[in-house]
């Protein structure tokens, strides 16, 4: 991938630490936040860090959105073949079974398009699932962090909800998919943009890191079922990772 490199090492500068903070087993949740619009810069840099450092001696699946399979079939089988599985608990928990890494963006089309002003917040959306995933398959969590993404999009507000009232007034959605985030940004190719289109990244340093892994306390079927315990470690998770960050 000689062009996955020279943005690595030319356009992005990417620089990559913590990889010492990976537990010596494969089986784990890689938990991240990522940026700069549907480019995400940060991810696609970090899924080539991954494989510029081990190549195929660690199995890794990334759990992407069941939306992108509507709007973009091409590139969801493309990314198939690179790894990407369809974001369902089933998916994850089979992948775990495997004794496969599986990496999570939990904040989804919210995180990756939240504004500029919010870019050193962790933004999980409330999103609780990959708790769940960790706990009743007793895998650790492994924070990822990245800055400098959110300036290859600056993003200037989200107006989803401003937008949602006219939808229920009667506008329709573009392909008839809700979006759930509906920005207002400045980047290429539109110079302006509005609405979660694909974008191209402007040039900027990125800095990714990965943190030391956590674990719980509890695991299992039962830790996953308690809503308070889970709402204990989603905390603990976004903590550490605002606290790196």
């Amino acid at each position: 991938m000689p062009f996955l490199g020279w943005f690595y090492d030319h356009y992005f500068q990417v620089q990559t630490s913590g990889w010492e903070n990976l537990p010596p087993q494969n089986k784990m949740l890689l938990v991240g936040s990522h940026n700069g619009g549907l480019a995400a810069p940060d991810m696609f840099m970090g899924l080539y860090a991954w494989c510029r450092q081990f190549g195929t001696e660690r199995l890794l699946y990334g759990l992407m959105h069941p939306k992108v399979w509507q709007v973009a079939p091409e590139v969801a089988a493309s990314a198939v073949r690179s790894g990407a599985v369809i974001a369902h608990p089933r998916m994850g928990m089979a992948a775990l079974r495997q004794d496969a890494t599986v990496l999570v963006y939990p904040g989804g089309g919210e995180d990756v398009f939240r504004p500029h002003a919010l870019r050193n917040q962790i933004h999980f959306a409330g999103r609780k699932g990959f708790i769940k995933l960790a706990l009743r398959e007793k895998a650790p969590i492994v924070p990822v962090i990245s800055a400098g993404a959110h300036d290859t999009l600056i993003v200037l507000a989200d107006i989803y909800d401003w937008v949602k009232q006219l939808h229920n007034l009667g506008m329709p959605w573009l392909l008839d998919l809700d979006p759930e985030v509906f920005p207002i940004y400045l980047g290429l190719p539109w110079g302006v943009g509005i609405g979660p289109l694909p974008n191209f990244p402007l040039p900027a340093k990125i800095k990714i890191h990965i943190c030391p892994a956590i674990e719980f306390e509890r695991y299992g079927r039962e830790a996953a079922n308690d809503r308070e315990y889970v709402n204990v470690c989603y905390q603990q998770v976004k903590t550490a990772m605002q606290r790196e960050l």
